[in-house]
């Protein structure tokens, strides 16, 4: 038998002999397990996929000594023994809600529920081998961004630094590179925050709040709730969005350690205590000593190198909040600012021809992600709609309206968005891409590449006779893709490639 699960706080605590059921066997739940078993505990491991993905990564487990990896719906209904009893422990995957029937059963049986992010925070101090700070990240948008960038100014510092969590390298193994990390930028969703107990990162940031993943938490109040949790036990800063006031009354809230500060960003003229913006330059007013009358550069919107949107800036001054509180200089903000790769889907400018810009921001897919896009531009001719998961696009068209020169729609069903558009937009000009039959979300994939080809090109071409010039053409659907896509980068890529052949055309 293991220690009690209260002492399990390193890596050379007494795991062994520890009865852990791993909920999943994904990328997260693959490095828990595969974590545990080197650790020494007895680990049965379920998952309702029986691919050959799962099935390949079952064999891996089995190799390296899980007790039993049992595949397919049947297994997840309900609890699995270990050796023959209760679980001591279920870690869950992010996507396992907190009613799924087999984290009831747990729950029903007293029996804690951690997730990979718990695990990993309890891994982190190791013997012989400097242990990584964390600086940590949520929002409903703009994770990855800043998470991203945050990594880009610590690395521009010259610190060993990687960005992990939920942007896509499990966080669990970059506590357990051999080497190990000065300081890890982790990206946290609200699922894993569910699951996370004794997380007390030196850092934290909550982007902004829109609704989101009710169906998983329950309620919009406690999808907020779980947001918050970023911020318990936070050692140095507890940073908030000024121009988001729920995200400050999060950080009065929360329990953190004692010496721990509050620091606003805001895209506007920072107070004390502050990141902010000044003129064309960002700046400073809450890692200074004289901060009561001067602040420090650290950054301009030139070193964006492009379309420098509000919310991309935000992204910035909250990356640049976490890094300072670090103790990254000021050069090196602006450093990995510049370097700074924003990648493909996101407010990425495709073309500019006859004073027209052509933006792709396929991976706008919710009326919160493409008000950040549609915010960028005064004149714009929008390519929208998409599977839109029955949301409410009122408010995104009545705040937006103005700006619109013509919609463009694209989807199966564009009945939602074209609704609100005919109340709130009504001088808008509104168009449905011309084609014929387009695909389904269960067609196959060949078929949805050809026929989001065909979507995307026709949307291409009305946009073109739409636009006028000093106009954006703006493809941000505030929908998912799936509907006639295989996925946003399929979207995306289809409307780049449409874009460069109507250029093409032009020049013949």
């Amino acid at each position: 038998m293991s220690a009690p699960l209260e002492q399990l706080t390193s890596w050379d605590a007494d795991w062994k002999g520890l009865r852990v059921v791993v909920a999943g066997l994904g990328l997260s739940g693959f490095s828990a397990a595969d974590t545990l078993i080197e650790l020494g505990a007895a680990v049965v491991v379920v998952d309702s996929g029986n691919g050959d993905e799962s099935a390949s990564r079952a064999d891996t487990l089995r190799i390296v000594g899980a007790h039993e990896v049992l595949l397919g719906d049947d297994h997840t209904r309900t609890l699995p023994r270990v050796d023959g009893q209760l679980a001591d422990l279920v870690v869950a995957s992010p996507g396992w809600p907190p009613h799924h029937p087999l984290l009831a059963a747990a729950a029903d049986a007293g029996i804690p529920i951690w997730g990979d992010v718990e695990l990993a925070w309890r891994v982190n101090e190791r013997a012989g081998r400097k242990s990584a700070d964390w600086l940590v990240i949520t929002g409903t948008n703009g994770k990855t961004t800043t998470v991203g960038m945050t990594a880009a100014m610590l690395q521009a510092a010259g610190l060993r630094a990687i960005a992990a969590g939920n942007v896509g390298t499990p966080i669990l193994d970059a506590v357990r590179d051999p080497e190990g990390y000065d300081v890890i930028a982790v990206e946290l969703s609200s699922f894993q925050l569910h699951y996370t107990h004794t997380m007390s990162p030196l850092a934290s940031v909550v982007l902004n709040i829109a609704q989101d993943h009710v169906d998983w938490h329950g309620s919009f109040e406690q999808y907020q709730a779980d947001k918050a949790r970023i911020y318990e036990r936070t050692r140095i800063a507890a940073v908030y969005n000024v121009d988001a006031p729920v995200t400050e009354r999060m950080v009065e809230e929360a329990d953190v350690v004692e010496g721990c500060r509050a620091i606003g960003f805001t895209t506007g003229t920072p107070s004390r205590s502050m990141l902010g913006v000044v003129d064309d330059l960002l700046v400073d007013r809450a890692y200074i000593e004289q901060r009561h009358d001067t602040a420090a550069e650290l950054a301009s919107l030139e070193d964006f190198g492009g379309v420098a949107p509000r919310h991309m800036v935000a992204n910035a001054l909250a990356a640049a909040a976490l890094a300072r509180a670090y103790g990254v200089e000021p050069a090196a903000v602006r450093e990995g600012l510049r370097g700074f790769d924003r990648g493909e889907h996101r407010i990425q400018a495709v073309a500019r021809r006859d004073d027209i810009l052509w933006i792709n921001d396929s991976k706008a897919t919710n009326p919160h992600a493409a008000a950040a896009s549609l915010g960028a531009f005064t004149s714009v001719v929008w390519i929208a709609g998409g599977l839109s998961k029955g949301v409410d696009y009122s408010e995104l068209v009545t705040r937006f309206a103005p700006r619109l020169r013509a919609v463009v729609l694209i989807g199966t069903d564009t009945a939602d968005l074209r609704g609100a558009l005919e109340r709130h937009a009504p001088m808008v000009p509104v168009i449905e891409a011309p084609v014929g039959e387009t695909g389904t979300q269960t067609a196959d994939a060949s078929d949805r590449q050809q026929r989001g080809t065909m979507v995307m090109t026709a949307a291409v071409q009305a946009a073109a006779g739409l636009a006028q010039a000093g106009d954006t053409v703006l493809m941000a659907p505030a929908a998912a893709s799936m509907d006639q896509f295989t996925s946003y980068a399929h979207r995306g890529n289809a409307f780049i490639e449409a874009v460069s052949r109507l250029m093409e055309d032009e020049e013949n």
